[in-house]
């Protein structure tokens, strides 16, 4: 899925993707911020512009900056996978717990061998409270 969630919709577009990458995986964030803003900025439909500016605020932990950023992503793309499993980490991050566990839950729905998986197990941070009867 990665690749087609990574191929930009024309040529700039995907020159500023790639360029952003390259600097978000260089630890360059405010440079790949300003990337991901522009590429949002100029193809607004494309998703996976919004999620990877939403990955720089996540890691900057701007956690409510990144859960906007991510609800545009998944309105305009909501089966992004990415997207979901990223909306359930920012959740937990801002102790939204049940809302990350039901975000988590449809993440896995669309794939169940996310590595995030292991946030439902038993102890684990979204594991269900109790038992179900």
């Amino acid at each position: 899925m990665w690749r087609v969630w990574l191929r930009a919709p024309d040529e700039a577009a995907q020159e500023v993707l790639d360029r952003g990458m390259r600097r978000r995986d260089s630890y360059d964030f405010v440079g790949a911020y300003e990337d991901f803003d522009r590429l949002a900025e100029y193809c607004p439909d494309y998703a996976e512009g919004f999620n990877q500016r939403a990955y720089i605020h996540y890691l900057r932990e701007d956690y409510d900056k990144a859960l906007v950023d991510l609800d545009i992503a998944l309105g305009l793309s909501p089966t992004h996978v990415a997207a979901q499993s990223g909306r359930a980490l920012t959740l937990m991050q801002l102790g939204r717990i049940p809302e990350a566990r039901t975000q988590l839950l449809e993440a896995l729905a669309n794939n169940p061998w996310l590595s995030e998986r292991f946030l439902l197990a038993d102890g684990g941070p979204l594991a269900p409270v109790g038992e179900e009867l």
